[in-house]
């Protein structure tokens, strides 16, 4: 059965999440993360597709990223995959596949879910046991988003830049915003809609996705279970 093209609208932000094959390590050393995000900015360049947020693990990769054309995202990731595989296996001395089949991705409700799933990609170091502060992971956007660092991979989404009328009032909001962890609700919700390949928003916000895709972006409900004499009908 041939796969359905992803739902990927113009102006829409995503949370895009790319595993490696049965989990097994993607990056082995800083100049694998650099090497990722070098080739990461200049196809989103090309494509056109801003970067929010980020955060490189050792198996996996999660991106916020919002494109300006139907296709962004998937050139983007497509090329990206390409050329680090590539450079992977030739740096290794490996052959065959790196990553879990195609990424997985969501739409998301900017005006509410935005900044939720911003903290959820880069708490992932904390959740992970791998420092105590996102100030404290290097290959995460909280360096930029959070600190004020200047990344040349980084766009800053405009609900970013309505936290302050200047930098540090801006800096100051988003910091805080990290004194509380993601709910465990808004996690499960995050991490099924990418899954499936969903969206993530109010009611509204889907129906008008459905509108402008015409594809199904909510869960189909699970109807009562079946009798037993209904089987033998």
């Amino acid at each position: 059965m041939a796969r359905l093209p992803r739902v990927c609208l113009p102006s829409i932000p995503q949370h895009i999440i790319q595993r490696g094959n049965n989990r097994q390590v993607c990056f082995v050393s800083e100049e694998d993360f650099s090497a990722y995000a070098y080739w990461l900015y200049q196809y989103a360049k090309k494509f056109e597709v801003s970067i929010h947020a980020w955060v490189f693990m050792t198996n996996h990769v999660h991106l916020l990223v919002t494109p300006t054309t139907k296709n962004g995202v998937s050139n983007l990731m497509q090329m990206l995959g390409r050329h680090y595989v590539r450079y992977f296996n030739y740096t290794y001395k490996r052959t065959g596949t790196l990553w879990e089949g195609r990424f997985k991705s969501c739409l998301v409700e900017a005006e509410s879910y935005f900044l939720t799933c911003q903290r959820y990609i880069e708490l992932n170091p904390i959740r992970a046991g791998m420092v105590e502060s996102p100030s404290d992971y290097h290959w995460s956007s909280y360096q930029a988003n959070g600190l004020g660092r200047e990344i040349a991979l980084w766009t800053p989404h405009q609900i970013y830049i309505d936290l302050g009328h200047s930098t540090k009032s801006r800096l100051d909001a988003y910091r805080a915003l990290f004194q509380s962890h993601v709910n465990v609700r808004d996690i499960a919700l995050i991490r099924n809609a990418t899954n499936k390949g969903l969206a993530v928003g109010n009611d509204h916000f889907k129906s008008e996705i459905e509108r402008l895709s015409g594809r199904r972006v909510v869960a189909l409900k699970r109807g009562p279970k079946p009798k037993e004499k209904e089987f033998l009908l």
